[in-house]
């Protein structure tokens, strides 16, 4: 019985342990831009193939502003689970939009994995039970910062990232040589039809924005702020900025 009890103890233990911290977590997941989980659909709107309204449709806009979510067993500790719930609490005091907790009868919503891998999401409401992945790191590293698990929710709400809009190359220079081989259409822009900015100026401080090595393949920068001053703002994870907040608002909340 001792035995089974040190097995049982060591097993749950294990499950516990974070992986080790990784400022670019967010890469290592192999997905669209690093951490996006598109459908085809999306797929085709970014690669400028499909319908020019097809990632702004209010289709992928959550219902009654409702983000149900529910946390898988056995990848988080309690701490995280908490850490969780914490970060995501934040989006109704800032906003009309309630990440909250599934319950029986909700049948549409976000379940929260913890694969080894890096941090993702689906893009948008998708009609049913949709991934968001968060790698088990320690608090405050890697996919457990708390602003870093609000990018990954606010891509779940239908947020896409700053770097990729139109007019980014009025604030920023794509260093080209220096981006990882196969990596580079990480870097590609969206036409003003296909992604929203609800009339907001570019945004250096938003939690959307890549930092300034993302997909570096020699330790340089892959992306320069046009502003000097900005060049280490980018890539914050820290809080939403205010424009994060106003776009959240003028995406769900019109009145």
């Amino acid at each position: 019985m001792k035995v089974l009890v040190l097995i049982i103890s060591t097993l749950a233990l294990t499950l516990a342990l974070p992986v080790q911290n990784d400022d670019l977590a967010w890469m290592n997941s192999g997905k669209f831009e690093g951490d996006m989980l598109l459908n085809q659909e999306q797929m085709l709107a970014v690669l400028g193939l499909g319908p020019k309204n097809g990632l702004i449709s209010t289709k992928y806009r959550w219902p009654n502003n409702e983000v149900p979510y529910v946390i898988v067993g056995g990848y988080f500790n309690q701490q995280q689970i908490d850490y969780i719930h914490k970060s995501v609490a934040e989006f109704a005091t800032m906003s009309c939009v309630n990440v909250r907790p599934k319950t029986n009868t909700d049948t549409k919503y976000v379940q929260i994995t913890g694969q080894a891998g890096g941090c993702y999401s689906r893009v948008g409401f998708q009609n049913g039970v949709q991934t968001l992945n968060l790698a088990p790191y320690a608090i405050e590293e890697g996919c457990f910062r708390k602003a870093t698990i609000q990018h990954e929710f606010l891509h779940a709400l239908g947020f896409y990232h700053q770097q990729s809009t139109h007019d980014r190359d009025e604030f920023v220079t794509i260093m080209w040589d220096n981006i990882q081989s196969g990596t580079e259409h990480n870097f590609n822009k969206y036409t003003a039809s296909t992604v929203q900015d609800f009339g907001t100026k570019y945004d250096y401080n938003s939690v959307m924005h890549y930092g300034a090595y993302g997909f570096s393949k020699n330790g340089e920068r892959t992306i320069v702020t046009k502003d000097p001053a900005m060049v280490d703002v980018i890539g914050q994870r820290v809080k939403l900025s205010d424009t994060d907040i106003f776009k959240l608002n003028a995406m769900y909340c019109k009145n």
